[in-house]
């Protein structure tokens, strides 16, 4: 199983932080390829440069490539089928990586139970 992993998800990864569940991390040892968006990254340098995230959080910022995952890229497609997607959600980070979950054939990690009404490619845990 290719799996796309949410912001939060990423972050407590890497930082080896309690809050990651069990569930998701036996999620994530199962999976063939766990893949980070662009996006997510996008979205903590946002919050990095607005003084949003603590220091020890904004370290990791940059340690995808070192983490092991993989990059997925926001493409046109991306966005096209972000755009059709119901307005279940406003926060359009979170609604770009659903998108690419679809588009890419993806399952798609993520602590917002909240996304789980969009697809079945959705995982909360």
């Amino acid at each position: 199983m290719r799996l796309l992993i949410d912001t939060h998800i990423y972050l407590w990864s890497v930082m080896e932080d309690r809050r990651l569940s069990g569930d998701a991390r036996e999620r994530m040892r199962d999976a063939e390829k766990i893949f980070v968006s662009s996006a997510s990254i996008w979205e903590l340098s946002i919050k990095a440069s607005r003084g949003k995230l603590e220091p020890r959080v904004e370290k990791v910022v940059g340690k995808v490539r070192q983490s092991g995952f993989l990059e997925l890229k926001v493409t046109f497609e991306h966005a096209f089928v972000a755009r059709e997607l119901p307005l279940l959600h406003y926060d359009p980070f979170d609604r770009m990586l659903v998108a690419q979950a679809v588009s890419e054939t993806m399952r798609f990690l993520t602590v917002d139970k909240q996304l789980r009404h969009y697809h079945p490619c959705v995982i909360p845990v």
